[in-house]
């Protein structure tokens, strides 16, 4: 299997691919690095509180937001974070 690994601290996902990641898992929170500083620094009820839209602009300009690894396929699969069955599941 070919993949390219893009650092997403240098070239983050589209506020589109975030935004297409967050209705696959069916909640925005599923790609929330909720134990990264720059969420600890925001504070968990501000995060909670942000609409959408500015919800995915601080994703997108802060990628270390961004739960890791974060991992897209061309028809529309997204893995965020490691779980050994689902990575195994999706790409086995």
């Amino acid at each position: 299997m070919s993949f390219e690994l893009i650092d997403i601290l240098k070239t983050p996902p589209s506020i589109e691919m975030l935004i297409s990641a967050s209705e696959l898992y069916g909640d925005r929170k599923y790609l929330i690095n909720t134990s990264g500083v720059i969420y600890r620094s925001i504070g968990s009820e501000v995060v909670k509180k942000m609409s959408d839209q500015d919800l995915f602009a601080k994703l997108f300009s802060e990628p270390r937001l961004i739960k890791r690894p974060f991992l897209y396929k061309p028809n529309k699969c997204f893995l965020v974070g490691f779980k050994e069955e689902k990575w195994a599941e999706k790409l086995l």
